[in-house]
This record gives structure tokens, sequence and C-alpha cells, in this order.
């Protein structure tokens, strides 16, 4: 992908992460839950734009936190490419350089491509 196909994208990334919180399909409860796991290592954020399991265990509420999660970043990343005539592969690769890596907080996980999970 070329770097004014990676802008393109990213910027419809930015404006469909603009939409309302309810349209992303996340709830508070599911929000917390995952924050609290990302704080405990034990979730991450994949090059993707999805989040992943950093550890092989996680109770079945945490799971579902994370299925809701990213069926949300999905939808938003479905519109994304919808308006910038991309994929939803490359809107959520476009969405973790543009929006996701910098908001990573010291001591949580990430995942780049082809890589291991790799402590901030």
């Amino acid at each position: 992908m070329q770097t004014r196909d990676i802008l393109g994208v990213g910027a419809a990334v930015l404006a469909a992460l603009a939409l309302p919180v309810a349209a992303v399909a996340q709830t508070a409860q599911a929000k917390a839950a995952v924050d609290a796991a990302k704080a405990a290592g034990v979730v991450g954020e994949q090059a993707d734009g999805f989040l992943g399991f950093v550890t092989a265990a996680a109770d079945p509420a945490l799971r579902a936190a994370v299925a809701e999660i990213n069926a949300g970043r999905a939808a938003v990343y479905r519109e994304a490419a919808a308006k910038s005539g991309a994929t939803p592969v490359a809107a959520g690769a476009s969405a973790y350089i543009n929006v996701i890596q910098p908001r990573l907080q010291p001591g949580q996980y990430y995942k780049p491509n082809g890589g291991g999970w790799v402590k901030k």
C-alpha cells in the first residue's frame, strides 16, 4: 500500500471514528473490562486494528467484551473502507497506525505485523 493510500484510508477511519459511541457498538462495561485487561497485560492491540489476547487465560466476560469491541471496530473499518475505496483490512491497519498506536500507554502490549507481543 502506498503512502497516499494509507493517508486516504486514515482520513476515512478518523472520520468514521467521529461517529457517536453507540455507532461503534461499545458499551461502557465492555470498555472498562478491556481497559483493565490492557493495564493488566492480558489484552493488547494488534497491527490489524483489533484487540487480541496477550495471555491465553481470559474469562468468558472478558472474551465477550473483546468480541463486542472488535465487532464495533469491524463495522467502523467497513464504513471507512467504503468511503475511501480501500479494503476493511487496510482500514484496520490504518486505524492501528493513525489512531490506536499513538494512544498506547506505557506498559500496554501491542503486536506488530509478523511479530510477537511487545510491551510499550
